[in-house]
């Protein structure tokens, strides 16, 4: 992997309407991609699945290329954005935690922290360009592969997120134990959200210098904490992640990319986060009124969403009523402006990829100004 970012040489970009909603710009209709969007959903995918470990496809930059071609390639022209194929978890890989795909469950970490005595456990220091070099090494082979026809999104987890799978030891639902650490430790929880925004900070930086043209954090946990606990135990990490990246970038000469927040279901929050956050982009879920949001957040951030993922399995009416309808919520005096389409959170396996092909056609439909 190269770490000069000016040695790097990428076909010229041909379609920057993302790019150019995420500074809250006015465009000619909104740009749209889907969180998931190469995944399982896609029998192409399940192709590759059927014969390589989830993990292996992440480290191996030939696969994890195509996988993120994958969607693109399919739906040409329809689509405004490719995400690197990667995972939230290869982060506290790199720290030092195993982490294992198992069928039908999940992630799963077989030896989660369960003590602050365990930090002896995590690397004290983590070179991401030697632990995570594999991703950026699919990341600059990628930007080559697409040929200028969407820009690239890399991304990670956000700390309060990768906190909580760390300590629960996968997905939970009542995340006893992660909370237990934030009110029976919170100094040595803090440390730990610290340490690993560090981490998740010099990735994105990493990121950016092998080629991701945008950078998305998901703090797919958000909603499970208290405004008040949010406010201690995540929103500050989220800050210090994109103060980081951004001082990085202006540090190495690299112009500024946009970044993108994704705090699912802190909807409490909104105009906090685009006063405070440092992000250019705000993520939607499905639960919100975009037009509220935005009176709410005012032009301070664009924003990204929102339709409900299921609404994916109602059939094409059900699909082009949904987004006719986030259509006009999002739209500012009839024009999308600032707003880039997506679902609520991720697709899911079960959909038709006919379907899915279907709602970006009604997006462009129902997206543009003249509509």
């Amino acid at each position: 992997m190269s770490s000069d970012y000016k040695a790097l040489e990428f076909p010229p970009l041909k379609n920057d309407l993302i790019l150019r909603a995420a500074r809250g710009e006015s465009t000619e209709r909104a740009p749209v991609w889907v969180m998931r969007q190469a995944g399982r959903y896609l029998p192409e995918f399940r192709a590759i699945r059927a014969e390589q470990d989830f993990f292996k496809v992440c480290r191996t930059p030939s696969l994890a290329c195509e996988v993120t071609l994958q969607p693109i390639r399919r739906y040409t022209g329809l689509i405004d954005a490719s995400i690197i194929f990667s995972d939230i978890l290869v982060v506290p890989q790199a720290m030092g935690l195993v982490v294992e795909m198992v069928p039908g469950k999940g992630p799963t970490f077989p030896e989660p922290l369960k003590t602050p005595e365990d930090f002896s456990r995590l690397n004290e220091h983590v070179d991401v360009d030697k632990e995570l070099g594999y991703v950026c090494d699919a990341i600059t082979l990628t930007r080559k592969e697409l040929k200028g026809e969407v820009p690239l999104i890399g991304f990670c987890g956000a700390p309060w997120t990768l906190f909580a799978y760390m300590i629960e030891g996968g997905g939970s639902k009542f995340f006893t134990a992660s909370k237990t650490w934030l009110f029976k430790y919170p100094e040595e929880s803090k440390a730990l959200l610290e340490r690993t925004a560090h981490v998740c900070a010099d990735f994105l930086v990493a990121q950016v210098k092998a080629g991701a043209q945008l950078l998305q954090v998901f703090d797919s946990w958000a909603g499970e904490l208290s405004p008040s606990d949010y406010r201690i135990f995540s929103l500050p990490y989220c800050q210090l992640i994109a103060r980081k990246v951004r001082s990085a970038l202006d540090e190495l000469g690299i112009p500024q990319v946009p970044l993108i927040l994704f705090p699912k279901g802190a909807n409490w929050g909104h105009k906090e986060f685009a006063e405070t956050a440092g992000y250019d982009v705000l993520g939607l879920d499905w639960v919100n009124e975009p037009a509220a949001v935005r009176q709410v957040v005012g032009n301070k951030v664009a924003l990204q969403g929102n339709m409900d993922p299921n609404v994916l399995y109602g059939g094409r009416d059900a699909i082009e009523r949904a987004v006719e309808k986030m259509a006009k919520e999002f739209k500012t005096d009839g024009k999308p402006v600032g707003w880039i389409a997506n679902l609520g959170h991720g697709i899911t396996p079960g959909v038709d990829p006919d379907d899915l092909k279907w709602f970006f056609e009604c997006v462009h439909k129902y997206s543009a100004k003249s509509n």
